[in-house]
């Protein structure tokens, strides 16, 4: 039976990326359905729905809304179509008595709907191109930006973090995953308690592994003010990263501050721990390049300072298997870019730093080069899946280091996904090892605990610090062959 086509347009119909993302998630999940794609009709998304075999109507623009389902009859389509509608109404749906009766229309600008209400911030979340007219709109009506937007041009992003700063703004962006504002969690934030740690993040998970840790010790976080990845950049030189210092140190609900990066460059790190030294709130930073310390050990100092006791992280060890084969690798997929970062650097203390020359490697899958056109792992895990059944089936692998990240905003039940291919690997080859750092807490929508187990009982050795899983797998593989299998209740 043939394979069935369909492809529309919808003038000006826009929705927000992350609601897309969503809506083609659920949507290619279905039963009979080949592919399916809903995004905006940028020239980006255009080629990648080229790329999965559908052509794009002439006319279409970055305003219009495409949608796109591939189905094996019928039936399948006819029931994907309806899916998709009622998920885009869904999406949609306005408060009741919105826009009828004479309530007045929805607003169209960040301006107007600034007008309405006392909101202190706008999240901004559309193709990076155009958001820096939205952004300026409204830091112009005096809100605090977040951009969750990423690929917006470096001078934009200058431009608009020097304007937040003539205004006493600040911008959280772009590409900021993580924020959390008086307790309410943006972007993809965990539900975590509140606290006196406020937490300044050039870094998504980072700043998630220091909320989650916290947590887990019975601390908790003021604010956690994320400033995009590229902030502490040498073109950027930290402009938000100075501003939220500033607000945190204002803050009087806030009596310690952690600052956590992707490597930054050397300069602008001296240049903020300048700033911070000259603060009234002490500042510890978390930075995942050598001689630093990892995520875990700041928690950890964070604690000491707050006069609380350093707990044992959680883990949840499965059972003992053989050890992996002498001169195997270890391969690190990761969907968090600090987690990853921070991972290589405590496996290239521990394995030698020409870690590639010895055949172990670490990917980044939520990096740009892997998220154009498609969502990123945390929202949808295929393209990980799909290499890491390749590296489990490699003979040259030996060890297999993968994070889940979990919280609002994350994909609805990662084990379900992910727990099935590390079981059939496992199954497949006894001397493989896995090993999963699990960033969340027991309040997520997904429960901490809940994802661990499923990942132990698949036959995976799960931590909740992601230093203490990288330094496990990193001593497997380069124990490979020679003491048995050091195990998750070895783990320091």
């Amino acid at each position: 039976m043939p394979v069935r086509h369909w492809v529309e347009v919808r003038r000006g119909a826009y929705r927000d990326s992350v609601t897309l993302m969503r809506v083609s998630r659920l949507v290619s999940a279905r039963d009979g359905v080949d592919g399916a794609m809903a995004a905006m009709g940028t020239p980006l998304n255009a080629g990648v729905l080229e790329r999965m075999g559908f052509t794009v109507p002439d006319g279409a623009g970055a305003g219009d809304l495409v949608v796109a389902i591939r189905a094996e009859d019928d039936d399948a389509l006819e029931g994907a179509r309806e899916a998709l509608e009622g998920l885009l109404r869904e999406e949609a749906r306005a408060p009741e008595g919105g826009g009828l009766l004479g309530a007045p229309p929805a607003p169209r600008t960040m301006a107007s709907a600034a007008a309405r209400g006392d909101a202190g911030v706008a999240l901004l979340s559309v193709p990076g191109p155009h958001v820096f007219p939205e952004a300026m709109d409204a830091l112009d009506a005096g809100l605090n930006v977040m951009i969750f937007s990423d690929n917006v041009p470096p001078t934009q992003e200058i431009a608009l973090k020097e304007a937040a700063a003539r205004r006493g703004l600040i911008v959280m962006g772009p590409d900021c995953g993580t924020a959390s504002v008086g307790g309410v969690g943006l972007g993809f934030a965990n539900a975590v308690r509140p606290g006196p740690v406020g937490i300044v993040a050039a870094s998504g998970t980072g700043a998630q592994q220091l909320m989650c840790l916290l947590d887990a010790a019975g601390a908790g976080v003021s604010h956690v003010l994320g400033v995009g990845g590229r902030d502490l950049s040498a073109r950027v030189s930290g402009r938000s990263a100075l501003s939220a210092l500033a607000a945190l140190d204002a803050d009087p609900g806030t009596g310690l501050i952690v600052l956590v990066s992707k490597p930054p460059a050397p300069q602008v790190a001296d240049l903020i721990r300048e700033a911070a030294r000259r603060l009234d709130t002490p500042v510890l930073f978390a930075l995942p390049v050598p001689g630093e310390d990892d995520l875990t050990r700041t928690a950890e100092k964070a604690l000491t300072a707050l006069g609380l006791k350093v707990p044992e992280w959680p883990r949840w060890p499965a059972e003992r298997r053989p050890a992996p084969r002498r001169g195997t690798a270890l391969r690190g997929l990761f969907a968090g870019g600090t987690l990853c970062d921070e991972a290589e650097v405590i496996a290239r203390e521990a394995l030698g730093w020409d870690l590639e020359a010895r055949g172990h490697a670490f990917t980044d899958f939520g990096a740009d080069a892997y998220t154009r056109g498609r969502a990123h792992p945390m929202i949808d895990p295929t393209l990980r899946l799909e290499a890491l059944a390749g590296a489990a089936a490699d003979p040259a692998t030996g060890v297999l280091l993968v994070d889940v990240v979990l919280g609002f905003g994350a994909e609805d039940d990662p084990a379900a996904a992910l727990a099935p291919v590390l079981a059939a690997a496992l199954r497949d080859r006894s001397e493989l090892a896995a090993v999963v750092s699990l960033c969340g807490t027991p309040a997520d929508p997904q429960d901490r605990d809940r994802q661990a187990a499923a990942l132990r009982d698949a036959g995976a050795d799960v931590f909740a610090s992601n230093a203490q899983a990288a330094r496990h797998a990193a001593r497997l593989a380069g124990a490979a062959g020679r003491d048995g299998a050091g195990h998750a209740e070895e783990a320091p």
